[in-house]
């Protein structure tokens, strides 16, 4: 029940775009279409997955026996580099037209602070493996629902009647704020 409450919590209750407003760059450059956001977010959840599984050991098995913890954050972001250059040439070799179309923001899963974050929060909750895995693949889930839902709301604005003023960015913003505030309503359903 306990792994349940995590990966609940990780993927409604403190979803890393809504409640913890991170990733936003590639949660609105990365939201135009729905397939667009289904690549991101399998990128990411495979990069965040895989992290976890590299940089628990290498803290607690390298970093901390050695006393070199103020190193994690530096080794952290050397694993999540390498790891997406792996996604780059698997995606680059395996699926051209989602590499082409991820542009830019496929290189960003190298600096996303989701990724850094998901793999602090495992070492500073202190997160047997088990748990931390649990809790990344639910973060990873929650930042592609987020991105799936933007996506098929900014589907549904193109063919509304949106106001001069409000097209464009505004409307985008107003959509994800009102996002935000529905993912309020699961705060507090797991402690």
């Amino acid at each position: 029940m306990e792994l349940f409450a995590i990966f609940f919590k990780a993927f409604l209750s403190d979803n890393i775009v809504f409640m913890s407003f991170l990733a936003l760059c590639p949660f609105i450059g990365m939201s135009s279409d729905e397939n667009k956001s289904l690549g991101m977010g399998l990128a990411v959840t495979f990069v965040t997955v895989l992290a976890t599984c590299v940089t628990y050991p290498v803290f607690w098995f390298v970093l901390k026996p050695y006393g070199l913890d103020f190193l994690q954050t530096l080794a952290f972001i050397l694993v999540i580099a390498s790891l997406v250059q792996l996604v780059e040439f698997y995606l680059k070799k395996c699926a051209p037209g989602l590499y082409n179309s991820m542009g830019i923001y496929l290189a960003l899963i190298t600096t996303n602070c989701a990724i850094l974050y998901v793999t602090l929060n495992n070492i500073s909750r202190q997160y047997k493996f088990i748990e931390a895995l649990i809790y990344s693949i639910g973060v990873a889930f929650g930042f592609l629902v987020a991105l799936l839902l933007l996506a098929g709301i900014r589907g549904r604005i193109k063919s509304s009647p949106i106001p001069a003023f409000m097209k464009g960015t505004p409307i985008l913003f107003v959509s994800a704020s009102l996002l935000s505030m529905a993912f309020m309503g699961f705060a507090g359903l797991v402690k």
